[in-house]
């Protein structure tokens, strides 16, 4: 099976997270799509990142009706701080039948050069980039790279920081949330 692996905080996990993780597994090669939720890092302190199981629950809410996309924790229970290269080796181990892409955003494929092991993991998996919004075309050592795949998704302009400001400041965001998403932010009266 290929499975994508799209790693966030999910902080709250929204519409335009969701859109994204459909559109590749609808319209790419992958069989699913999972949310690896990115754990807390105890070295940082963030008051508004929710804790670990939230998050986890919230990613669960949001996928639940959705037969392709899963949340995953798989990192949680990884050494920190972690790096993406460890969690690509543990999921391959776990898993061998599978075989797992990234997921990412052409603005981090940006600085991919910089992470732990890049070549690596260049070596051994696909990487599905999705468009940001830019006024130009964000240009990188990997454009014409035969394992890099530039997914023609939409592109939507909404952040998990802008729906935790319009949560405190209190305005509704109810439309940029999964329903089950909502009910829970409102019910635990996350980020006010």
């Amino acid at each position: 099976m290929k499975v994508g692996l799209y790693f966030g905080s999910f902080n709250p996990i929204h519409i335009g997270h969701l859109v994204i993780a459909n559109h590749l597994a609808e319209h790419s090669d992958l069989d699913q799509v999972w949310f690896v939720v990115t754990p807390h890092s105890p070295f940082k302190k963030k008051r508004t990142l929710l804790d670990n199981y939230q998050r986890l629950e919230m990613v669960y809410r949001a996928t639940k009706d959705y037969t392709k996309l899963k949340p995953s924790d798989i990192e949680f229970n990884l050494p920190q701080p972690n790096y993406t290269i460890n969690t690509l080796v543990y999921l391959q181990e776990k898993y061998p039948g599978n075989t797992f892409s990234l997921i990412m955003g052409e603005d981090n494929l940006k600085g991919f050069h910089k992470w732990k092991n890049y070549e690596v993991i260049l070596e051994n998996h696909h990487i599905y980039v999705y468009p940001r919004i830019s006024k130009n075309k964000i240009e990188t050592q990997f454009d014409n790279h035969k394992k890099i795949h530039h997914i023609d998704a939409p592109i939507m302009e909404l952040s998990s920081t802008f729906i935790r400001n319009a949560i405190k400041a209190g305005k509704n965001i109810q439309p940029m949330l999964p329903q089950h998403v909502w009910e829970y932010l409102d019910e635990m009266n996350f980020y006010k």
